[in-house]
């Protein structure tokens, strides 16, 4: 059992590690671009996909001006793992979030973090309290009433469907 939680746990830092790869590693097991996040309370939604498996990314903020963020979609050498990362690579965020989603289609969510900041300028990331989102079989989102609005990265692997012949 414990060989297994190893392996699983290098493979897990595998696709963590390539959702932050460049764009231009390969087209077919990663995928990375930019987003224009905007204030003004209008929920918006990005989606990216790498074979038969998707991310969208649901949001609606409030306060300051667009931010630029990006988002990373990563498919691991045996189609089994699919993560999906969306962050502000300047850090924290100065919107205010008043709700967010990620979806993963075609996967089950083995794993999922938010932060209300990111590694930048010598700060490391800051995850969200635990009460603060929930986690289900495909999807992460705040809790309403308990999600303080500072959202800066979200991070989300699942475990895909992919059946062996």
């Amino acid at each position: 059992m414990a060989i297994h939680n190893y392996l699983f746990a290098v493979r897990l830092a595998f696709v963590v590690a390539l959702a932050f790869l460049p764009a231009d590693v390969s087209a077919e097991s990663t995928k990375t671009v930019e987003l224009d996040i905007r204030p003004g309370g209008t929920v918006y939604t990005f989606t990216e996909g790498i074979k038969d498996y998707e991310c969208t990314f649901t949001y609606a903020s409030q306060g300051g001006t667009n931010e630029q963020w990006m988002m990373s979609v990563g498919l691991s050498d045996d189609d089994r793992l699919f993560s999906c990362s969306v962050w502000r690579p300047k850090g924290k965020s100065y919107l205010f979030f008043t709700q967010f989603k990620a979806e993963l289609k075609g996967a089950k969510i083995e794993y999922a973090n938010a932060y209300s900041q990111t590694s930048a300028a010598g700060q490391g990331d800051v995850q969200l309290n635990p009460e603060e989102f929930t986690v289900g079989e495909t999807t992460v989102t705040q809790k309403d009433g308990k999600f303080r609005a500072q959202l800066a990265k979200l991070t989300v692997i699942g475990r895909t469907q992919h059946d062996e012949l």
